[in-house]
């Protein structure tokens, strides 16, 4: 979530910016030490001083021990997903915090720092290389030179609906296909109000962008999936499953780099996974550093910084019931 360049900013700001060791970040240490970090040993995090900000990206490790601090990544525990609310109970136990980096908007709402734009690109370029038949796992880390080459040209296009085609992510979808030729359909709020999913069955791909913050009606359910429906396939960089806010709940279970594709029904698969922007490293650690970034030297009580936080507070307060 944060680069060397970017660090070397905030350091020059007057913060102190310590970096664990990482065998799998794009990024080497040596760069951060370059930029003025401090170097600690992979997952010393758990033992990090009081007043530090923890800054990671997401999935903790399985663990029940309480968390203090305060911690900026991105928690998907505030929609009733699997494990919520273990996750939750453990902030709540160690006095911490979580200032999520999906609630870290504007006064409008909008998302100031997002992956929407490269996860909806490769989600897309994922849809393109399964159509031709090209992709298989397991999937690896790539550029982006790379990916686009792979696209390559279609003898037959397929046609292709992107639902929340106006957002970073479908933008980001939108440009991937562009590349191949590919002219998407693309719908937003006024064309999912009154939802025509004949229209919607009668593409050979859709691809998902939407992400709601609360429960609303599913655009695709089992019972909807005619016989003679032309979908084949969906892609689902959203990635909701397992919460009351899934949209399309013909599949149940995620798919992975290993297995990236994944039938759900007779003639319809799925791509859902839920960390595409690790397939670009480089390009999408970039971007969202940018974004991420100008808002640090904010804590800890930017506007921001406070949507931020009364999200967690009123994610704790609303808390389901454990997971049996």
């Amino acid at each position: 979530p944060l680069t060397p360049a970017d660090t070397a900013t905030l350091v020059k700001q007057g913060a102190q910016v310590t970096v664990e060791h990482s065998s799998v970040r794009c990024h080497p240490i040596d760069a951060y030490l370059d930029a003025g970090a401090r170097p600690a040993p992979a997952g010393s995090w758990t033992g990090a001083p009081a007043d530090a900000y923890v800054l990671g990206l997401k999935a903790l490790p399985a663990d029940t021990a309480p968390l203090g601090g305060r911690h900026l990544y991105f928690a998907h525990a505030y929609k009733g997903q699997q494990g919520a609310r273990e996750l939750l109970d453990r902030f709540v136990t160690g006095g911490g915090e979580i200032l999520d980096l999906e609630y870290l908007t504007d006064a409008e709402g909008r998302r100031l720092a997002a992956f929407g734009h490269w996860a909806g690109y490769i989600g897309a370029a994922l849809a393109i290389r399964q159509w031709t038949g090209a992709l298989q796992g397991p999937l690896r880390p790539t550029t982006k030179a790379v990916l686009d080459d792979s696209l390559g040209p279609l003898a037959r296009p397929p046609r292709v609906l992107i639902i929340g085609a106006r957002g970073r992510c479908g933008q980001g979808a939108r440009a991937a296909l562009e590349r191949t030729g590919v002219d998407a359909t693309l719908w937003d709020l006024a064309e999912t109000a009154d939802l025509d999913r004949d229209a919607l069955l009668d593409h050979d791909i859709l691809i998902n962008a939407v992400q709601l913050t609360e429960p609303g009606e599913p655009f695709l359910a089992p019972e909807h999936l005619r016989a003679d429906r032309r979908l084949s396939l969906i892609v689902d960089v959203t990635c909701d499953v397992g919460g009351p806010a899934h949209l399309l709940p013909v599949y149940d279970r995620l798919t992975s780099w290993d297995e990236p594709v994944r039938a759900v029904a007779d003639g319809l698969a799925v791509i859902a996974i839920d960390n595409l922007p690790s397939l670009l490293p480089r390009e999408a650690s970039d971007d969202f550093s940018t974004q991420l970034a100008a808002h640090l030297p904010r804590l800890p009580d930017g506007d921001c910084w406070e949507r931020s936080r009364r999200a967690f507070h009123t994610a704790v307060s609303q808390r389901g019931p454990r997971d049996v």
